[in-house]
């Protein structure tokens, strides 16, 4: 009794303290309270529901059985959009704070929401190495299907609640794809309802200029509903090298060194200021020395781009062993560095071990419950960017990052950008080595202003043939964006296709111009 006595007195003080300095400045200034007592239980929920929801499915083998029905009835919504006229745009029903992405669709409130339940995986073909799932299975629910198989995706971006669907409309990247490329080009085929109603299934070599056209498309070719993907065999651990660099040319010539070894099954660097560094190869192994294991994926351990700063403090290179799925998802605990900001006390032993088991809160409960407040001011003081450039202009782009934003730490991953057709390729003929540069946090810039600093930098990445990932906020007018990305085969299909009356155009989707 007496502990429910104290539990009521500490919630009534803690109203008390709410109305004292009001809710939008205690959500604002304060919202690891909201955080802490609210979404990191409703997270947990969240998991557990699709938790059981995937091992219902799993265990009543449903849906493989119910996949062509639940097709059938996005076909039949699509059909009544003709029927009554296109009147308007079409997009899928899922609600926009449920998306990974920080940017508010606001589209969703006035297009035709066609409401696709679609996050099984489907089936695995061990033959052929392949996968097929649905769009909305995520990359957590991913691994953990795959890896007790034995198999595992090539490249799985970071973040559990990524999916499939948005990594092909979008992109994605991981610590592999110098080996790999983007997760575009780990799928072998995509399936697709059309404007028109169709279902049609394209692969390199059936209907191979959608195929190509889909990736960065944000779903206005046609609604995805299949994707099958590349498997390879899983090995138990990643054998991880950790070393500093000091010196900004050192820097980026040791991190292109690595970049272009293909014994190196991974690469990634962390930049810690404009001059430090660590930089990290891994080897897929089933052997470990027992003393070298670190599972850094659970709950209680140190935070991974705390753990690796510690590399760089102490100025020494190092070895460990990591389980694979714990290497995956090694950046999802702190959600990058961005929880820092949330929760300012996270990455303390003490919180930790008592409340580790509940972090990260859901990003898309942190959308929902943002407001319009906090929304602004993440807008004009914070950055969540991932800029693609070529391996050559690292060193400039760096620099450029430097002064327009100065956000530590900033993430670097390679990857390799074949020459094929579509809106994302090199501007010569051949394959070339890129290099995805990830700023997430408080721009400590003076002269950080959101909208002139970010067109500052699309202009940068333009002059040097790179990509601006399109989940972040975009500034570009739309000739600037086209300018950025090839649209001739894009708008080639949405011609043929009769997409112009069914879907927005990608700029008027994304872009920051087209949408206010």
């Amino acid at each position: 009794m007496s502990a429910l006595w104290s539990v009521g007195a500490g919630l009534l003080l803690l109203l008390l303290w709410v109305r004292h300095r009001g809710l939008e400045a205690v959500l604002v200034h304060h919202r690891w309270v909201f955080v802490c007592l609210f979404l990191l239980p409703l997270s947990i929920l969240f998991d557990i529901y699709y938790q059981l929801r995937a091992w219902a499915v799993w265990r009543l083998h449903s849906a493989p059985r119910q996949h062509a029905q639940r097709v059938r009835h996005i076909q039949e919504q699509v059909r009544e959009w003709k029927k009554e006229g296109s009147k308007r745009y079409m997009c899928t029903g899922r609600p926009g704070w449920l998306t990974v992405s920080l940017r508010v669709g606001k589209y969703k409130k006035t297009h035709k929401n066609i409401m696709i339940n679609l996050m099984d995986v489907l089936e695995v073909d061990s033959e052929r190495q392949v996968v097929r799932v649905e769009p909305l299975v995520s990359m957590g629910q991913l691994t953990a299907y795959l890896n007790p198989m034995g198999w595992t995706v090539p490249v799985v971006p970071e973040l559990d609640d990524l999916t499939v669907g948005g990594l092909i409309m979008g992109t994605g990247i991981e610590s592999s794809s110098h080996i790999y490329g983007l997760f575009q080009h780990t799928c072998v085929a995509y399936e697709l309802v059309l404007a028109d109603g169709s279902l049609v299934r394209c692969s390199p070599t059936e209907n191979s200029d959608l195929f190509y056209a889909v990736p960065w498309s944000c779903g206005t070719l046609g609604f995805l509903v299949a994707a099958e993907i590349k498997i390879i065999p899983a090995k138990k651990y990643v054998k991880i090298h950790y070393k500093p660099v000091r010196g900004l040319q050192k820097i980026c010539e040791k991190f292109t060194e690595e970049s272009k070894k293909k014994e190196n099954s991974f690469v990634e660097g962390l930049m810690y200021s404009l001059d430090e560094a660590v930089i990290m190869t891994g080897v897929l192994t089933d052997e470990a020395e027992q003393s070298k294991i670190n599972r850094i994926g659970n709950y209680y351990k140190p935070w991974f781009f705390k753990h690796v700063e510690k590399y760089l403090k102490a100025d020494r290179t190092g070895v460990e062993y990591i389980p694979s799925r714990h290497y995956y998802h090694r950046h999802t605990r702190s959600i990058f560095w961005e929880l820092q900001d949330i929760i300012p006390f996270g990455n303390n032993p003490v919180f930790r071990y008592l409340f580790g088991w509940m972090v990260p809160p859901k990003i898309s409960l942190l959308k929902l419950t943002q407001g319009e407040a906090i929304r602004k001011l993440y807008e004009q003081h914070h950055v969540v960017q991932d800029m693609l450039v070529p391996m050559k202009s690292l060193e400039k782009s760096i620099q450029t990052f430097h002064v327009d934003l100065n956000v530590y730490p900033i993430w670097l991953c390679p990857f390799i950008l074949p020459n094929n057709p579509g809106m994302v390729h090199p501007k010569g003929n051949e394959t070339e080595l890129y290099v995805d540069i990830g700023a997430y946090g408080e721009p400590k810039s003076k002269q950080f202003e959101a909208r002139a600093s970010m067109r500052q930098m699309e202009k940068f990445v333009r002059s040097v043939h790179g990509f601006q990932m399109l989940y972040a906020d975009c500034y570009m007018t739309r000739e600037e964006f086209w300018d950025m990305f090839d649209g001739s085969l894009y708008h080639k299909l949405r011609e043929q296709m009769n997409c112009k009356d069914a879907f927005p155009e990608v700029y008027d989707k994304i872009c920051k111009a087209a949408r206010h």
